[in-house]
């Protein structure tokens, strides 16, 4: 079973979800950070064994000795990251996206490729909660390949939680394709409310069975509520604007842990995940 935990907007709440979760499973799980470009989960789960994979990305390197400025490679790649104009082609790595297109494409194999490091797989353990996380280097603009990486250390056995990145643009997409649910963590604000519409879009589009977790309930207004009603979308969990939770979280404590009666909030969104996967609902699912 795998959950990713997704928003239309920074600030809602994913990684107060994912952590928490993780927490209550009986078994050993999985808790992937694929936020990668800030990840923070290390800062709720004090763990330990700390293991480190470096993730690097093909990118061209040219033998001008060999190119005869022929241009195919400049045609067949749709990110500009190396370009010709009649001469031996100028390669932009940071605009690589290692498809290989190029190399296979250069009829006087010109063209090889070298890896050019995005970042790091970092992979912990603290009680039955596994931490993997995905950490892109400064500078490095491309987050799916090294989410990609993040995503291929998971067994296929064992339960996972995905904390995806923000927003609904290819990290995210990259984060929760091919998971079993997507939970949705908005907050009752206008802005909550824009976010969240346009990340349904984006889970419908992809066909993933989702549901609503609504954040800090009771600070704002009932908009997030009317919406799910109108589109038929179930709300999962409510977690109330109670300040002891922010209090905790500000020390780096999981609300589980520090108040007991919202290990059953989280319970109860548990059982309600598994009779949802259970009813097999896919393409165009919504809960």
């Amino acid at each position: 079973m795998k959950i990713s935990i997704a928003s239309g907007k920074g600030g809602t709440g994913k990684t107060t979800v994912a952590v928490n979760l993780a927490r209550i499973f009986d078994g050993d799980v999985i808790l992937a950070d694929c936020d990668v470009e800030e990840p923070n989960a290390q800062l709720f789960l004090k763990t330990s064994g700390h293991n480190e994979k470096i993730v690097s990305l093909p990118v061209p390197e040219v033998n001008e000795t060999l190119c005869d400025g022929c241009g195919l490679c400049s045609k067949i790649c749709q990110f500009s990251a190396i370009v010709t104009f009649g001469t031996a082609p100028l390669v932009f790595p940071e605009m690589c996206h290692g498809c290989g297109g190029c190399t296979l494409i250069c009829p006087p194999k010109a063209i090889s490729e070298h890896p050019r490091r995005i970042g790091v797989v970092e992979t912990s353990r603290v009680d039955n909660i596994t931490l993997v996380t995905g950490r892109l280097d400064v500078g490095v603009a491309l987050a799916p390949p090294l989410i990609r990486s993040v995503k291929n250390t998971l067994p296929a056995k064992i339960d996972a939680i995905l904390d995806a990145p923000p927003g609904t643009s290819c990290p995210v997409i990259a984060a929760i394709r091919d998971t079993d649910i997507v939970l949705l963590v908005t907050e009752p604000t206008p802005f909550g409310l824009n976010d969240l519409s346009l990340a349904v879009d984006m889970v419908r589009e992809l066909g993933l069975p989702f549901g609503v977790i609504v954040n800090r309930m009771g600070a704002g207004d009932d908009r997030v509520q009317k919406f799910c009603q109108k589109e038929n979308i179930l709300t999962l969990m409510e977690i109330p604007d109670d300040r002891r939770i922010a209090e905790n979280y500000s020390r780096g404590i999981l609300m589980v842990d520090a108040l007991p009666e919202y290990r059953k909030l989280f319970e109860s969104l548990m059982q309600k995940i598994h009779t949802r996967i259970g009813k097999g609902e896919r393409k165009h699912a919504y809960l």
